[in-house]
């Protein structure tokens, strides 16, 4: 076989019989495909659809693969499946190249060696499941029981699978096994296998002893260990960082450091040092808070140097997210009771019982659970199975002491460390916390995300989709559609009321009141006959959308002013207020009557029982008193201007062409406000910490009072404590920076053609970053073929079905693969080393011009304000380039438009260049190419 590359000689295995079934690996312009005797050819796409279409293949990642094709969903032997059942919870790339990584194989370099290398990955896999050294007698009847059941529902490497577990499905077999039987089902019931959670007294409060400076720096070097790299700008931090967990000295007060560290400070174990003494010396807990899950979880594996035992760290360190990221164990036993009506769902199920089984935690969304699973089982089988509705019934569940989320919990209450996201600090802070109290001290990652986190956790949304949601979890599903798990309020919660006629009068009430709320097919009925005060409010909303946004033809976003309104929309606005109000008085009621409950039977309540109760009370208080109070308060001023704090406005919600949501929007003009009423002022030592907590405007002063504002320090008493740390990094000689003068950004034909060049000229290794999902479209189009024909493979977010979090593993690990995105790449690469050595800006990043920003920018600071917010999203583009001491990179701007006066983005000594495109091209060629 031509092209490999070894990592590894493979170890020795059995021989066993493989599917007779061609093997096909493809590209953006052509395709390899080997015969099962182990001939390969290029063949043209259209010729490889004909293949696929003859007989099913062997391949990785149907949905890219058929995409690629132009093909339907049609059958094929996935290797990625197969993956998934020999190696649950476990991850790796979901390419051909990455498969063979992972099993130690060689490496193809083309795709005709991918295409020939797929059956050698497939005999790997299998051969794993003849070593059962390391399974216990009821895994390996699980394992088997889930593949005869599997096999028995047509999976099509169920019959490779069972030979490999020594077990052959005889025909007289399949109807015991077959999806629709006890048998099967009882092979999924993973759940049966799982450990229960103990419960504990709940926690004392914590004490209040400070930590010093000197202590930091000594825990950071014990941390670093011996023979470390001299870091001094990481101790500097580790002691700033240390007056986060000072005693606090009034109430409402805390201590609040901000403290900007340069990229390569190493700020995560500049802060987990105080942070862990401080938990030690108090016996209490500090959440460590991120945006994204990408840095979650290198603040997990950073954590390894604390606690290196893994059954120690298992008690110390917690990653708590909220319920909608779990498998939700009851969700999935009645997945498994559906079978009989599905049985197509065997394959999708058998591969979740094994995730369920082997997991660490449940996380559905980064944690162990790899993120291609659910392209290849779909999302109604997969992250559907999760709590995404608030459906929990709490201790009322049969799998309650097994739950994952409720272990999480528990952990977290005595954990020293819980690795969280701003959403969910926030959120309980708002409503309530399921540990039982909140935390005292922060740490706020990823600062500079503080502003749009809080933007959207205190954001109301009067819309057809939140609306829509408040009924399905009132009612339910309704007219015997869709899964039996989705029940109502009345179902969760009745038990809890027998003997209370006051508080099931209002359950009732509450029923009857929400069917005033949109049901299922409101998207349809709106611009013909909406049904109910709600879908007639927001007919007239979609009415006046449409006919004042002067670009109704963008195929996403539309937005108007909500004065003037037109004809009619007053009137139904105060019929949906009325209709509101006959729903929120019910569920302030159950609220009531469950609080009393719990004073009243005080001394008889057992635990679960008062957990469910308080949860219950959380979820009433979210939906009944915040919810529909903000509902109904936007809706009771409508007719008169907006009060001062919020920005209102009307808007659709499009995708591709196509409504998605429709409603009335209010934010906080400065959602730091009640960040800092129901988060900060709270708390006894707060953190917030970024690269780019400053925006580089030329006036220091003002750059820190900027961040004071967008971290919600400037409305507290006591002013924030400043300190920044500088990155150790040489950016005058590890960085070249082009603005290019001479591309045309309105023509995308030409900004392809930049885009290629400037790839060409690195040799990969690119990430291009967008303002708009329709030029990265466009871009990709044109650049995916010609690249390839190159060698260079392109990635793009928004094209290639795979989440965001999968492109970027699959961009860190091949060195020359480009990756296009928008500002959630940006914000979630960490690629240090030669995988990323050119960052290409399709323009200069203006905040859209919608009526949020239009409102803010008044209040803000105007065009100061635009200008601010585009030095931090180059500033934070820019660091992604140069992560470690060797690394060296190119960062250019295809925008002559761009302002001198925003250069303060780039680190001081980088060298501001204007030049063509030819040159940009040449020099970022001689530059990463050149000796170093």
């Amino acid at each position: 076989m031509n092209g490999l590359t070894s990592t590894s000689l493979p170890r020795p295995r059995t021989v066993l019989r493989l599917p007779e079934a061609p093997s096909i690996a493809v590209g953006h312009a052509q395709a390899a495909i080997a015969s099962p005797d182990g001939e390969v050819r290029l063949v043209d796409l259209a010729k490889a659809a004909a293949a696929l279409r003859e007989r099913p293949a062997m391949l990785v990642h149907a949905p890219v693969t058929l995409r690629r094709l132009g093909l339907e969903n049609l059958p094929a032997l996935d290797l990625l499946e197969l993956f998934a059942f020999v190696r649950p919870a476990r991850f790796c790339l979901p390419t051909p190249r990455g498969l063979a990584r992972s099993l130690g194989l060689p490496v193809p370099a083309d795709l005709e060696s991918e295409a020939g290398m797929l059956p050698e990955i497939a005999g790997a896999l299998l051969a794993e499941l003849g070593d059962e050294t390391d399974l216990k007698p009821h895994q390996l009847r699980r394992r088997r029981a889930i593949a005869s059941a599997m096999a028995a529902g047509g999976w099509r490497w169920g019959p490779a699978v069972m030979e490999a577990l020594d077990g052959v499905l005889r025909p007289e077999e399949l109807d015991r096994v077959h999806p629709t039987s006890a048998r099967a089902q009882s092979a999924l019931s993973v759940w049966e296998d799982l450990p229960d959670w103990a419960e504990h007294a709940p926690e004392p409060p914590p004490g209040h002893i400070g930590v010093d400076p000197a202590e930091a720096r000594q825990r950071l070097a014990q941390l670093l260990g011996e023979g470390a790299e001299a870091r001094p700008q990481q101790a500097d931090y580790a002691s700033a960082a240390a007056a986060a967990f000072a005693p606090r000295e009034r109430e409402g007060e805390p201590n609040f450091v901000l403290a900007e560290a340069g990229t390569g400070v190493g700020k995560t174990l500049g802060y987990i040092a105080p942070a862990s003494l401080w938990a030690e010396k108090n016996d209490g807990t500090v959440w460590i808070s991120t945006f994204t899950r990408n840095l979650q979880h290198q603040i997990d594996g950073e954590l390894d140097r604390l606690y290196p035992d893994p059954a120690i760290k298992t008690l110390k360190a917690v990653v708590r997210k909220g319920r909608e990221n779990y498998l939700c164990l009851l969700n999935l036993e009645e997945a498994v009771r559906g079978l009989p009506s599905r049985p197509q769902d065997i394959v999708a199920l058998g591969l979740m019982a094994r995730f369920g089984e082997t997991t660490r935690d449940g996380d559905l969304v980064g944690g162990d659970f790899p993120g291609w699973l659910s392209d290849l089982v779909g999302r109604n089988r997969s992250l559907g199975l999760a709590d995404r509705r608030g459906e929990c019934v709490y201790s009322a569940c049969p799998h309650y002491h097994r739950c994952y989320i409720e272990r999480s919990i528990r952990r977290a209450r005595r954990a020293d460390i819980v690795i969280a996201n701003h959403a969910l600090v926030m959120i309980q802070a708002a409503i309530g916390p399921e540990e039982r109290s909140l935390p005292s001290r922060y740490v706020f990652d990823e600062g500079h995300h503080l502003f749009d986190a809080a933007d959207g956790t205190f954001a109301s949304h009067l819309s057809g989709m939140e609306t829509g949601e408040l009924r399905r979890w009132i009612l339910g599903t309704e007219g015997g559609r869709g899964r039996s798990r989705a029940r109502g309020l009345k179902r969760r919660i009745e038990d809890l009321l027998a003997g209370d006629e006051p508080a099931t009068q209002a359950l009732e009430e509450a029923l009857v009141a929400a069917a005033a709320l949109p049901g299922e097919g409101w998207h349809q009925r709106l611009a013909e006959k909406p049904k109910g005060p709600t879908e007639a409010f927001l007919a007239k909303v979609r009415q006046q959308v449409y006919a004042r946004d002067p670009d109704a033809t963008n195929p996403y976003s539309l937005e108007t002013d909500v004065l003037p309104m037109v004809e009619g929309l007053a009137e139904a606005g105060a019929a949906l207020t009325r209709a509101l109000g006959h729903l929120e008085l019910p569920l302030k009621t159950l609220m009531a009557r469950l609080s009393a409950r719990l004073d009243e039977e005080a001394e008889g309540l057992d635990t679960a029982t008062r957990l469910r109760i308080e949860a219950m009370i959380r979820a009433l208080k979210r939906r009944g008193t915040m919810e529909t109070a903000g509902w109904r308060a936007m809706l009771e001023g409508l007719g008169s201007p907006c009060p001062p704090q919020y920005v209102e406005w009307f808007g659709v919600e499009r995708v591709d062409g196509r409504d998605l949501d429709i409603g009335m929007y209010r934010h906080w003009l400065d959602p730091m406000l009640p960040f800092a009423e129901t988060v900060a002022s709270p708390a006894q030592g707060i953190l917030v910490t970024s690269a780019t907590l400053t925006d580089g405007s030329g006036d220091v002063e003002a750059d820190w009072r900027a961040a004071e504002a967008r971290s919600g320090a400037s409305h507290l008493p006591m002013p924030a404590i400043r300190a920044r740390v500088p990155s150790p990094f040489d950016y005058a000689n590890q960085t070249r920076l082009f603005v290019v003068t001479d591309v045309r950004k309105d023509d995308l034909a030409i900004v392809a053609s930049a885009y290629r060049e400037l790839i060409l000229a690195a040799g990969g290794g690119a990430l291009g970053l967008f303002t708009a999902i329709q030029r990265l479209r466009e871009v990709y189009r044109r650049l995916a073929p010609a690249l390839e024909r190159e060698g260079l493979q392109l990635l793009a977010q928004h094209v290639d079905p795979l989440d965001t979090a999968t492109l970027v593993d699959i961009f860190r690990a091949e060195e020359n693969a480009s990756l296009l995105g928008t500002d959630a790449v940006r914000d979630g690469v960490d690629v240090p080393g030669r995988s990323l050595r050119l960052v290409v800006f399709d323009r200069v990043p203006w905040a859209r011009p919608n009526i949020l920003h239009r409102a803010r920018r008044k209040a803000m600071g105007g065009k100061d304000y635009d200008d601010r917010l585009v030095r931090l999203r180059l500033k934070q583009a820019f660091g992604r380039l140069i992560r470690r001491a060797d690394d060296h990179g190119v960062f250019v701007l295809l925008d002559p438009m761009m302002p001198s006066r925003l250069k303060g983005a780039f680190p001081e000594g980088v060298e501001f260049k204007r030049v063509g495109l030819a040159e940009a091209v040449a020099e970022t060629r001689a530059f990463l190419n050149r000796p170093l």
